[in-house]
């Protein structure tokens, strides 16, 4: 079998009473795409935020191509390789897209564009700039203000930042969320060429795109795993009909 590229192991978390993940062990596997799928309150975001840094486990650990980043942050998981997009944007909305994307090559994020102005020089920077966003296919917006651009192009900018950072895996918290169908259509068809580039960790409630694009789909429910398997192997499983999944399998 393949090594993984992003796993966890046995994390854990609670808040009071109440276990927002139980046990939770997972793998992200080169050029794939897995979606981790289930109800609200479920504990997605709890577990996106232990991955990515943002949330300290009371146990478990998260590794990305065999380094332990058990204990780090949010900063040295991003160096490290862990391309995130937000279920609620991060972006800075004053700024100018291909500004957004530079200080996302940067690695900068809530910071006055003021104080990096000299970067615009960067030739270097503003090329893989440009490329990032050539990639997602809205160039043309490069000097709009982000305020300005619809939700989808939002998401799309999302997607250029994380990519000028070459991670090693993306972290996707629900970025069909908001989207209308042929906003869903696009982001589907670019997500499916970009796990050429590093695999995806997809949390997503757009069932349509999740069996579109996913090799593996893990259900969260009370935050424990109940299921892992292929599509085919998810819609047949009489335990996530019942959890959750319903008539949409």
């Amino acid at each position: 079998m393949t090594d993984p590229v992003l796993a966890t192991y046995n994390l854990n978390k609670s808040f009071g009473a109440l276990k927002a993940t139980d046990d939770v062990s997972i793998d992200v596997r080169p050029r794939e795409i897995h979606a981790i799928i289930g109800p609200n309150g479920a504990g997605k975001s709890t577990l996106i935020g232990q991955i990515c840094g943002g949330l300290a486990s009371d146990s478990g650990r998260v590794t990305l191509a065999g380094q332990d980043l058990t204990g780090t942050g949010t900063a040295v998981r991003a160096k490290a390789g862990i391309g995130r997009t937000f279920q609620i944007s991060q972006l800075a909305m004053d700024d100018t897209v291909l500004q957004n994307v530079m200080l996302g090559a940067l690695n900068i994020s809530s910071s006055p564009w003021r104080f990096f102005r000299p970067a615009l020089a960067d030739r270097d920077l503003r090329d893989k700039a440009e490329a990032a966003l050539a990639r997602v296919g809205i160039a043309d917006l490069d000097h709009m203000q982000v305020a300005e651009l619809s939700h989808g192009q939002r998401r799309l900018l999302e997607t250029a930042v994380a990519l000028t950072r070459a991670p090693k895996v993306f972290v996707m918290d629900e970025p069909m969320a908001g989207l209308g169908a042929d906003g869903s259509k696009a982001l589907t068809t670019l997500l499916d060429g970009l796990r050429q580039e590093a695999p995806i960790l997809l949390v997503e409630h757009d069932m349509d795109a999740v069996f579109a694009l996913a090799d593996r789909i893990s259900v969260l429910v009370y935050g424990k795993i109940i299921a892992t398997g292929t599509t085919a192997q998810i819609r047949a499983s009489q335990a996530v009909r019942d959890a959750y999944l319903g008539d949409e399998a």
